[in-house]
Formats: structure tokens, sequence, C-alpha cells
């Protein structure tokens, strides 16, 4: 059997671009794409025009649910919001529980939001980068029983956390280069997959050179 899972990160946020948005954000842990991650992620929606993407599953995060949307409108596809492929719910960045707009609000603003679809696996705050990994791993093996090829949006963390669940290995050996916006490709092949691409940004005309898991 062939498939293919995409795996791209949310493209660039809004206090990446102003960090002083976070001082009077209502939800400062949850900020939008900045107008240059709205360009990213129409780039990336073209670059996966044409491809043979039957689900799209996304963060609940607004970053991630920005990114997918705009890929989801190219593909004409609903949008599953899977809470496993949360941000890394870190207490060294985050005091508490991020707060988040409700999924009716989401599906509002978004209506290709698909309200039957319930999450796979529920992130837990608070939880160590271990954690973390294991986590949107988990969610990944059990996304890929849906047997057609599928892409997932979610966080730093939650691309590297993801490849690992599926293609093994550590942080340390299998290096994922998970930029903003950056795709990741992996293929079954038999039992095992294998990573045909590893955090490419070559659809966005920015990229930026540091990467940030945060």
């Amino acid at each position: 059997m062939t498939q293919t899972i995409w795996i791209a990160r949310h493209a660039n946020r809004l206090d990446f671009v102003n960090p002083d948005w976070f001082l009077t954000a209502e939800r400062p842990y949850d900020p939008p794409l900045s107008s240059d991650g709205l360009v990213q992620a129409k780039q990336l929606a073209q670059r996966l025009k044409g491809e043979s993407i039957a689900h799209i599953f996304a963060s609940p995060f607004l970053r991630t649910v920005q990114t997918a949307n705009e890929v989801a409108s190219v593909l004409d596809l609903p949008i599953k919001l899977e809470s496993g492929l949360s941000e890394w719910l870190n207490p060294h960045w985050m005091p508490a529980m991020p707060e988040r707009l409700s999924l009716l609000t989401l599906h509002e603003q978004f209506p290709r939001i698909d309200l039957s679809y319930t999450s796979r696996v529920i992130a837990k705050y608070p939880e160590t980068g271990e954690e973390s990994l294991e986590r949107s791993g988990e969610t990944t093996r059990q996304l890929a029983a849906f047997s057609e090829d599928i892409l997932l949006v979610g966080h730093g963390a939650s691309v590297l956390g993801a490849t690992i669940g599926l293609v093994g290995g550590t942080p340390e050996s299998t290096q994922v280069n998970a930029a903003l916006c950056c795709l990741v490709k992996l293929v079954r092949d038999g039992e095992k997959w294998v990573m045909e691409l590893n955090g490419d940004t070559s659809h966005l005309s920015q990229s930026e050179k540091v990467i940030r898991f945060h």
C-alpha cells in the first residue's frame, strides 16, 4: 500500500514579528499569523495543489488553523482539528493551559472546520518535551490509519514528534528541520516510513534562518 503523509509547520506568527503584541493580547499564547505568514500559508497551499491529499488535520491553535485554511481552500477539503497536534504545552513558556478560541468561534471564522470530528489524542498541560514528542507521535500513528494521503499542520515540536513517531529515531538522530511553514514528506514503504522531504521551504519566497520551537 502506498501512502503519503505531509507534515507542515504553521507559517510566521504575529508575535515573532511584533513581540510587543504579547503584552496586550487577549490570548497571548494563541497568536495569529503575521501578514507575511499569511503569504507563506498561501504559498504552501500552492505547493500542495495537485497532490492527492484526502484529509487535513490541524492543531486547534489559531496560527495552525489559519495555515491549514489556506491549503483547505485550494484543495477544497474540510479541516479536522486534532488536539494531539497541539503546541508543546511547556510550563516554562506558559503558566497554564493556553486560552484559545472555542471550536464554534473558530468555525464561524473558518467554516471548513469539520465539527463532527473528534480528536484522537488530547494534549494535556503541563508536559515535558519528551511527553510532547510522544503525544504528537502517537497522534500521527493513529491518523495514519486513515490510509489515504493526509496533511498534518502543527508546530515545531509536533512536526518533530510526528515525524519521529513514524520513521523512528530520536530528535538528535532524525534531525528534522522544522522551520516555519516547512514541509516534511513521509512515504510508506511496506511496514516502514521513509522521509522524502525534510523541512522543505523551497515553496516560500522568504524563509527563516533560525529555527524556533515556540
